[in-house]
């Protein structure tokens, strides 16, 4: 009894939390703010500006994960963006940040031991009407938005709670649904103030992505930024 009451919980056998395919992502926290600048939802901050450094907003990647060199949380250009979307749209896309008053561009790209491919793109606009009229052009043939690299047609992920988001976010996800080709692609659109998140997963393979590690990064790419 005694070597059992010493013993932590997930090590007792038969008492161990079950797996449930959640990544070990660290703990989170928010940077640090330049003197006197508000949050972005406060009530001081009518424009919804996110004043802490952007890279410091990006979610960072979870245990076991290795890091895509490329795409190490800093800094990245329009092109690699608009390489997560077709060849036919990445001119028009490309053209359309030029235009549409972008500040700041950074992603963090990772790939777990399954195998599932992750990126993480935030981008910073001069105010939310930009970010907005941004985001709903990505929408503007419909309820469905711009297929990314590797899928021909995204399908609403069902799985997806309309409220998980937080308080002041919109968030949008999205399944490649099967048939589906070499590999499965979820992605989903975090729109909080000025700035923009898109996540990207894609898995190859018969077994596709999971959707509990997607929601979670989903998830947790909004907490940072709401």
């Amino acid at each position: 009894a005694a070597g059992i009451t010493s013993m932590k919980r997930t090590d007792v056998p038969g008492l161990a939390t079950r797996d449930d395919g959640r990544w070990d992502y660290p703990a989170l926290s928010l940077p640090a703010l330049p003197a006197d600048a508000p949050r972005p939802y406060s009530d001081s901050n009518t424009a919804e500006v996110h004043h802490a450094d952007l890279r410091r907003l990006l979610l960072p990647a979870p245990a076991g994960a290795t890091v895509d060199k490329k795409l190490d949380g800093g800094w990245v250009d329009i092109a690699r963006y608009a390489a997560e979307y077709g060849k036919d749209d990445r001119a028009a896309l490309t053209q359309r940040l030029k235009d549409s008053a972008l500040r700041h561009l950074t992603a963090r790209g990772w790939t777990m031991p399954d195998g599932t491919s992750s990126r993480v793109y935030l981008l910073q606009f001069n105010s939310v009407a930009y970010s907005t009229e941004f985001h709903d052009r990505l929408f503007e043939d419909g309820s469905l938005p711009l297929a990314p690299t590797g899928t021909d047609e995204p399908a609403f992920d069902e799985d997806w709670a309309s409220d998980a988001g937080a308080e002041f976010t919109t968030v949008r996800a999205y399944s490649e649904a099967e048939p589906y080709g070499a590999e499965q692609v979820r992605h989903g659109y975090v729109l909080a103030g000025d700035t923009l998140a898109l996540v990207v997963q894609s898995r190859k393979g018969k077994a596709g992505t999971e959707a509990v590690p997607f929601h979670q990064t989903l998830i947790l790419q909004d907490q940072l930024l709401g």
